[in-house]
This record gives C-alpha cells, sequence and structure tokens, in this order.
C-alpha cells in the first residue's frame, strides 16, 4: 500500500486528517478511514497521492467502483501515472487492459526501493535470477562475451555476476535512483539512463543481452525482443528471466503484485517470430513473495554466426 502520508498534500490540516485516516485504517475501521480521507480530500482536491489511497481503502472494504473512481481521478490529475493507479484499475476491473508499465510509476517505485533493495531482494526474497541466468549460459557452452548490455540493470545485481565474463559491461535502466548505486560499485564500464520499453535500434550491436526480472514490468513483450535481436551481433546471444503464467492463464497477465507473467507458448512464438535461431526454456523460480516460490522461467536465445535478411524493426521510440 502507498499511504498518502508518504506524500503530503501541501496543506497541513488535510495532511493531519490523512494521518489519522491512517490510524483508523490500521485498527481495521476502514469505513471510518475512508470518510476521514474523503474529508481531507475535499481541502486538497488535487493531492492525486490521497486519491490514490483513497481508490486503495475503497477497494479494502469491498467498494470496487468507489476504488476504480478513485484512481480515474488520479489518472485526470496526473496523466503520467507515478503511483501506477491504471494498474490498479486494470485489476479491479474484469479484463485487465494495460500492456505496460506506467514509466512514471516504474521510475518513483524503483527510486524509492533503491536504497535497500539489494537487501530486500536477495536476503528476504531470496532473489537468484543472474544466477540462475549464468548457469542456463554456461550449460549452453557460454564462455565470455566481448560487449554485454545488462537491461534494466537496477542496482548491478546482474552486473556483478556478469562482470567477470564481459570485456565490456554496459547498463541501461529507467530509475536514476538504482544507477547510482550501480555507479557506485564500479562495476560497469557505461551506464545510462533509458525507458527499455521504448528503445529503438541504433549503431550498438552486442554479443549477450541479460534482462534479469525485468520483463515482469512489461507486458507486450514484442517491441524489446525485437529490439534486442536488432542489437544482437551475429552468433549474439538473449538471456532472460520472465515470471510464469499458469497454462489456465491468458499468454500474458497482470498479476496482483502489479508483475507481468508470461506464457512459456507466448515466448516461444515471440522469439521465433523475431527471427531468434535457437531457444533454450526452463523452469525455474527466480524469488519469492510473501514466502511462496514464484515460477518462473529462464530463456536464452539465439542468433546465428551469420545474420540473415530479415530483422526486426525494434518497434521504438528512443534512439540509442
Amino acid at each position: 500500500m502507498m499511504a498518502a502520508t508518504r506524500f503530503t498534500s501541501g496543506d497541513p490540516v488535510a495532511d493531519r486528517r490523512a494521518s489519522y485516516a491512517e490510524q483508523l485504517a490500521e485498527r481495521g475501521d476502514i469505513l471510518a478511514a475512508i470518510e476521514v480521507l474523503t474529508g481531507a480530500l475535499e481541502i486538497a482536491p488535487l493531492w492525486t497521492a490521497g486519491w490514490f489511497r483513497l481508490g486503495e481503502l475503497n477497494e479494502l472494504a469491498g467498494r470496487g467502483e468507489a476504488a476504480i473512481a478513485a484512481w480515474e481521478r488520479v489518472l485526470v490529475l496526473e496523466p503520467q501515472d507515478p503511483f501506477g493507479a491504471s494498474l490498479k484499475r486494470d485489476l479491479a476491473r474484469e479484463v485487465p487492459l494495460a500492456e505496460s508499465m506506467p514509466p512514471a510509476f516504474v521510475e518513483l517505485l524503483f527510486d524509492q526501493y533503491a536504497p535497500g533493495f539489494d537487501a530486500a531482494l536477495v536476503n528476504r526474497l531470496g532473489y537468484r535470477g543472474p544466477q540462475i541466468i549464468m548457469q542456463r549460459l554456461l550449460a549452453g557452452g557460454f564462455t565470455r562475451a566481448a560487449r554485454v548490455l545488462d537491461l534494466g540493470c537496477g542496482t548491478g545485481l546482474a552486473g556483478e555476476v556478469l562482470r567477470p565474463r564481459a570485456d565490456w559491461l554496459e547498463g541501461f535502466d529507467l530509475s536514476a535512483g538504482m544507477l547510482a548505486i550501480a555507479n557506485a560499485k564500479a562495476t560497469y564500464d557505461a551506464l545510462e539512463k533509458y525507458d527499455i520499453a521504448q528503445l529503438s535500434p541504433g549503431s550498438r550491436q552486442y554479443d549477450l543481452i541479460v534482462a534479469a526480472d525485468v520483463f515482469a514490468y512489461i507486458g507486450a513483450l514484442g517491441g524489446v525482443i525485437g529490439w534486442c535481436h536488432a542489437s544482437l551481433a551475429p552468433g549474439g546471444i538473449l538471456a532472460f528471466t520472465v515470471e510464469a503464467a499458469a497454462a489456465d492463464e491468458p499468454p500474458v497477465i497482470l498479476r496482483e503484485s502489479r508483475r507481468f507473467a508470461h506464457a512459456q507458448d507466448y515466448m516461444e512464438t515471440l522469439l521465433t517470430n523475431a527471427g531468434f535461431d535457437a531457444m533454450d526454456i526452463s523452469e525455474c523460480v527466480v524469488r519469492q513473495d510473501r514466502g511462496c516460490d514464484i515460477r518462473s522461467l529462464c530463456v536464452v536465445a539465439s542468433l546465428a554466426q551469420v545474420r540473415g535478411h530479415r530483422e526486426s524493426d525494434g518497434e521504438a521510440q528512443l534512439s540509442v
């Protein structure tokens, strides 16, 4: 939950009421909390964090339509959607509509998480995505790559695994806070701030592109997979992890965690259509959530040593 009190309304009276609403919510009196927070929003009607929290409280109270209305209000006030209101709204509907995370939401989320990210992900959630990817790469005969890109590098957890086997290591990420921590580790030769869901093909080519636990924040993967294909040198390898959708679920599904899961058949079709020549897809557990293993897929796809004529357009908006 994103407590409204973490983002001030700018009005001390409204903030005090919101703080009281949180106390009521902690005691389990959700209806009273809704009433008090609604009063705070009458004082500060442009407070997007307050409207987002009102949506969460209505959701807890089982008031789905009221929750959706509050999140719609957030989107009217702040279309860039830094709180991920569109995702909450779509999850509350019968058919999720979002195809990717709002970039402003992802950036804010990870900027907030950055200081304690490594400890939370590794120590509390048992995250081992980079290690799983490297194991699969080595099992397939990989030894070393001249140019490596860590796509969605975060704080550099994958970079620490990739560095000993990379002559040149570059990282892209949307979060400036994450990049600052990665930079302090002195693991990368270059770090750049990009939204990986909005990349377009450029002149750079890589021998290995890795995306560890990144595509969970992108629903439709056609654009980024196409970009990776276009950005790999002949014989290049793309390796990544995704959360696995169950057999009875849609090929791409937005979960309550506000992370996307993808079906194996979807990945196979996407990689084949993009022009990859070989692929290895294996089940794994990349992380846990609330003590439960998150079923995932580790994917390693490669190109032939000589590139064919078929090239993906990468579908993007930002040249790199």
